[in-house]
């Protein structure tokens, strides 16, 4: 999977170009990487399976964007955070650390197969 979305992402100019403004290194190949992270870790947080982990990377992920993209803002998150919370990191940011914290929920897979789990360990 990883190795057609970065075909897919070298025909995008626009991606590959911006990764390479940010001198990421090999940016098509970081472009694809980012994409599958986003998109499989996006998948498990709206079916909550893997959720605290999945929270994990993704909140890595956009600290990571923010350092990057963005690193005005992130070194203004005490002096004026309103830039830091305007900055296009931040909502996912929250949200990833929101579900890293607290987990995904009462309506989760994560949830279903923790008590299917105490219920055989309980027999």
């Amino acid at each position: 999977m990883l190795k057609q979305v970065g075909e897919n992402c070298t025909t995008c100019p626009k991606i590959a170009e911006y990764f390479g403004t940010l001198n990421l290194p090999y940016p098509a190949f970081t472009a694809a990487f980012v994409a599958n992270i986003e998109f499989i870790g996006g998948i498990l947080l709206i079916v909550g399976l893997a959720s605290r982990l999945t929270g994990l990377v993704l909140a890595i992920n956009m600290f990571v964007a923010y350092w990057t993209a963005d690193h005005e803002a992130l070194k203004s998150v005490f002096s004026n955070p309103g830039k830091f919370y305007v900055a296009d990191p931040y909502t996912f940011l929250f949200a990833s650390l929101l579900v890293l914290i607290f987990g995904a929920g009462l309506f989760s897979l994560d949830t279903v197969i923790a008590r299917k789990l105490k219920r055989q360990s309980s027999k």
